[in-house]
């Protein structure tokens, strides 16, 4: 079964989806505020995200649609690119360590 998330008819759509990749950092949250609220009269109304510029941080930054920058095809292929390499290096230590350990074959 898919995740599904209802928008109310009166919101626009998102232009942005959950673990978006942005120059930003990673889409993690989203918030709308609707017109006519408090929140809107503060911060702008419509959609607000939660992005976390790095996965080894705690860091949370919080930006209206407007500020959010998408990546390039060029540097997002560039991203995924270079983070599978991270996982590849890190599973080749893994199995040399798989290898000395006594009893593993």
């Amino acid at each position: 079964m898919q995740p599904t998330i209802s928008i109310a008819r009166d919101w626009d759509y998102p232009r942005y989806t959950f673990g978006q990749r942005t120059q930003q950092g990673i889409i993690v949250g989203m918030d709308y505020y609707p017109k006519d609220t408090y929140l809107a009269q503060e911060y702008d109304e419509g959609w607000r995200y939660s992005v976390m510029p790095n996965k080894h941080t705690e860091d949370l930054y919080h930006f209206m649609e407007y500020e959010i920058k998408p990546l390039s095809i060029q540097e997002s292929l560039a991203e995924i690119r270079a983070e599978l390499e991270q996982y590849q290096r890190q599973v080749v230590i893994l199995q040399q360590q798989l290898l000395t350990m006594p009893g593993v074959s």
